[in-house]
């Protein structure tokens, strides 16, 4: 008898982060086939054997090289060859992961085919509809069929838009089983040879800084007020800022300067970007995924946003939410400087082991 085959879509590199421990995971439960469909929905030159090696997965079966473009011209062309796919080769399910434009055109071209759609990383709502990224996560989840949540927060948002509780299923967090993997082979590997190793040498004490989302870097006053206090606390505790291109971009329209003492780096690689952050004294960001690694490894991390889709971090974890305000910043990292930064616990079945209870799920749903 043929093994229900799933179908693993990932559209961007965290994406495939979050779909490495379900490989592994599949490999070695053994009753599942799956095919891992990249859309192509970020191009990232550096996703080769090497990064996949890195995850230890295969390359993707399928690349459909959707590309950039607005919102709406790129869902559209991962709609249309998605489409293509499912009415040839339809699988047993379609598996999505966190909230891209990518999670939602798969989203509603299977169930349109009629195939069932799960969700991991479901039910996260920041409750701001400006964000993109929101409209994804309601839309999708409004179509799944089964729900993988990471954190109570995800199951009671589900059940309160009347979702099935037999459908909800909080299994922990994959990103974090990636995490942990990833943490065990960074302990194995030369890390002498990172271009951060140097900064890392000379700078016993340090912290990490991201910002990339358009309500910082697009608006002048914000990332304006935000660099002052990134200045501001570079005279305590010297930073480094691995720069997106349109950060870096919007910091020399804007004529931000940010001092001496924030060194300016390109984006790094997984690995390397793991060996800088977790042995620094603070992190401040305002990106998700880094709110819930560092409260997986007790670092403490100040996140430069109004909300949170991950309350858990800040209930649980060692996330601080300071908005914009420099002063805020400047206080909760400079607590962090002081010895005192937040440090929380780990949530409940952020144990490594999410993936193999979600393939162990779906292997009984599909079989039935």
């Amino acid at each position: 008898m043929d093994k229900p085959t799933i179908y693993l879509v990932a559209g961007a590199r965290p994406n495939f982060m979050k779909i490495a421990p379900i490989v592994r995971a599949l490999d070695a439960h053994g009753g599942l086939a799956y095919k891992i469909i990249h859309t192509g929905q970020h191009y990232d030159r550096d996703m080769n054997e090497v990064f996949f090696e890195e995850l230890g997965i295969p390359a993707p079966d399928l690349f459909m090289g959707a590309g950039g473009g607005s919102h709406a011209q790129q869902t559209a062309r991962i709609m249309t060859a998605f489409e293509e796919l499912c009415a040839t080769q339809p699988p047993a399910c379609v598996l999505v992961v966190g909230d891209v434009n990518s999670t939602l055109a798969c989203s509603i071209v299977a169930k349109k085919a009629c195939i069932p759609v799960a969700h991991v990383e479901a039910g996260l709502r920041s409750g701001d509809r400006r964000m993109p990224e929101e409209i994804n996560r309601l839309v999708t989840d409004a179509i799944s069929d089964w729900f993988f949540v990471t954190e109570p927060s995800g199951r009671a948002h589900l059940l309160r838009e009347g979702k099935d509780a037999q459908d909800v299923h909080y299994v922990g967090h994959v990103m974090v089983d990636n995490l942990l993997y990833q943490a065990a082979r960074l302990g194995q590997i030369e890390t002498e040879g990172f271009e951060t190793a140097a900064f890392k040498a000379a700078n016993p004490a340090y912290g990490v800084v991201t910002l990339h989302r358009p309500s910082n870097v697009d608006d002048a006053a914000t990332f304006a007020r935000i660099g002052g206090a990134l200045r501001r606390l570079s005279q305590r505790l010297p930073l480094i800022f691995p720069v997106h291109p349109r950060t870096r971009g919007n910091l020399e329209r804007f004529g931000i300067d940010l001092g001496e003492r924030v060194s300016l780096v390109g984006p790094r690689a997984y690995m390397e970007f793991l060996n800088l952050w977790k042995d620094a004294v603070v992190v401040l960001t305002d990106s998700g995924g880094l709110q819930e690694e560092t409260t997986a490894l007790g670092v403490p991390c100040v996140t430069i946003r109004e909300n949170t889709e991950r309350p858990v971090t800040i209930d649980q974890g060692t996330n601080v939410l300071v908005g914009t305000d420099a002063e805020r910043i400047v206080a909760e990292a400079s607590k962090a400087c002081d010895g005192q930064g937040k440090c929380g616990r780990k949530p409940d079945l952020w144990d490594g082991r999410a993936a193999e209870r979600i393939v162990a799920i779906l292997a009984g749903l599909l079989r039935a």
